[in-house]
């Protein structure tokens, strides 16, 4: 018997039975419902990102806007007041849907979880469906999982101290190919929010906690106008008061950087605040000033958060949350425990000791870990220098950031290494050959790299070629220099791998995926887009 769908939905995938609970038909009729009333303006927004592309392309700049100006300098209004489950976020952990990953994240001991359709999860049609059924089976608290291989059970801890959920939709530019609604892909941010939102908001509520989102990728505060707008009908469509859900906005592309006041006062009523999308934020100043001369950046392992415009950001988020009483919550650091290595990963530790110190003192209400391992560590230096559920009254009234200082890219220190362009290249390789396999989330170099760490890694290859980058060896980053790194790279891997494990993998695509994006003119907007229709499997008669 086939899945059932509603006149103009079309599901072109396989279902399971208990995945087709998921796509019931009055699911289908929410989704379809709210994709016809904003693809189309989504579908503008993304326009507008290209035509801003065009401009910085010829040599343009950002600045805060003019025309918003009075929002920024009205001091009457604010942001919602922190919901149940979100007043005291000082340790978030993040990770994708899968259900082994659920229960350990919720059982964590994190304040929070972040569960994410997004950059640490390869959007194949199981990862996403089934991700819907683990977060619906986690809300109701009957999820497990039993690992045969191991021997293992895994279940909620049975003391009730569970992390709270945040859901991270896929960004605005990113489609759900597997499913058509009057013959257009679904918007990827509307299918993962829908399906969860429908599926989630009474047995959220009746937690205690509710619908909580994190929304990634915005360029401008007319996008989150558009998610705000999203909000209010899914609430009405299912007689939900306003407000009750919540999105925190990570700031990870530049453009958002100049209009986070009123990307929070688009979303006021639902907001809970902005976060730093540290990863993503380097990647959108290479991507956006590509063509720029003098945004060229030293190695990727150079490019910290001490930088003057890493530094500028920071600072600026802080004072912008607290001013409009919204957490101001900081970002991931790279690093993952270090096995058998003592030394190794006493150094790693330190690592992330330092840069969590950083945050707290610099005023952040929180911060981001990839790794259980890494709750306590966090969670110890926040609590040792944030006595308190947060830091909003921490304003940061010293602050005084301006266009020039979030522009500002001089000063890094740092080279242009042969070893970052191969360690680039290899990381962008040995990602992108995971994520075609079905996993978003790989450590390669006892570093935890997720879609926008690969993107820098990627973004930088061609923004030196583009710019005939010099490298500390004195020699001229070009299209052929590269191209012999990347072979070199790839039998480097298929030497280690071994000839039947390599024939197996996916190198092969990822090798060709990678070269058409550094080897060329072309500059591909996103690795996700550039390789999503390898994950995209149809058939037109889906079945349970």
């Amino acid at each position: 018997m086939g899945l059932q769908t509603i006149p103009g939905v079309q599901v072109l995938a396989p279902v399971t039975p208990v995945q087709a609970e998921i796509l019931s038909a009055e699911a289908q009729s929410f989704l379809a419902n709210l994709q016809r009333a904003f693809n189309g303006r989504r579908k503008e927004l993304l326009h507008r990102r290209t035509q801003r592309q065009a401009y910085l392309d010829k040599g343009g700049l950002l600045d805060f806007l003019p025309e918003t100006k009075h929002i920024r300098e009205d001091p009457s209004w604010k942001g919602a007041p922190p919901a149940p489950g979100m007043v005291d976020r000082r340790v978030e952990i993040t990770g994708p849907v899968d259900r082994k990953m659920v229960i350990n994240a919720l059982n964590s001991g994190a304040s929070t979880y972040m569960a994410d359709f997004e950059d640490s999860n390869a959007p194949t049609w199981e990862n996403n469906i089934q991700g819907q059924v683990n977060l619906r089976d986690a809300n109701n608290r009957t999820i497990s999982f039993t690992d045969a291989a191991r021997g293992k059970s895994y279940n909620l801890r049975s003391d009730g101290k569970l992390a709270t959920l945040i859901v991270r939709p896929r960004g605005w530019h990113l489609e759900e190919k597997h499913v058509l609604i009057d013959g257009e892909p679904a918007s990827g941010s509307i299918f993962d929010f829908a399906l969860y939102f429908f599926h989630n908001v009474r047995s959220s509520v009746a937690n205690g906690t509710g619908p909580y989102f994190y929304l990634p990728k915005m360029e401008s505060h007319l996008e989150a106008r558009l998610w705000n707008d999203v909000f209010n009908l899914a609430q009405d469509l299912l007689g939900v008061r306003r407000g009750t859900i919540r999105g925190t906005v990570l700031i990870e592309t530049i453009p958002a950087a100049f209009e986070m006041e009123e990307i929070i006062y688009e979303l006021r009523d639902h907001s809970s605040g902005l976060n730093c999308g540290r990863w993503d934020y380097i990647f959108s100043v290479i991507k956006k000033f590509r063509s720029n001369p003098a945004f060229v950046l030293p190695d990727r392992a150079d490019v910290g958060m001490t930088a003057p415009f890493m530094d500028a950001y920071v600072r600026l988020l802080i004072q912008t949350c607290h001013k409009r009483g919204v957490h101001a919550m900081g970002g991931m650091a790279a690093q993952i425990p270090i096995k058998d290595n003592a030394a190794a990963n006493e150094a790693a530790m330190t690592k992330v000791r330092n840069d969590k110190l950083r945050e707290v003192k610099a005023g952040h209400d929180g911060t981001w870990v990839a790794h259980p391992d890494l709750v306590k560590i966090a969670m110890d230096i926040f609590n040792q220098n944030m006595p308190y559920p947060n830091q909003l009254f921490v304003r940061r009234e010293d602050v005084s950031v301006t266009a020039a200082d979030l522009l500002n890219t001089r000063g890094l220190g740092g080279k242009i290494t042969e070893n970052g362009i191969r360690n680039n290249t290899e990381v962008a390789l040995r990602y992108m050959e995971a994520w075609l396999s079905g996993n978003g989330c790989v450590p390669i170099h006892n570093l935890m790299e997720d879609a926008a760490t690969a993107e820098i890694s990627r973004s930088q290859l061609w923004q030196w070629q583009k710019n005939a980058a010099k490298t500390a060896e004195g020699k001229i980053v070009t299209v052929d220099y590269l191209a012999n790194i990347l072979e070199d790279e790839t039998a480097k891997i298929r030497k280690a791998m071994g000839e039947a494990a390599y024939k197996k993998s996916k190198f092969d695509q990822a090798k060709k995926y990678l070269g058409s994006t550094i080897l060329t003119e072309n500059y591909a907007d996103f690795l996700t887009t550039l390789c999503y229709d390898d994950l995209v499997t149809v058939s037109k008669q889906p079945r349970l």
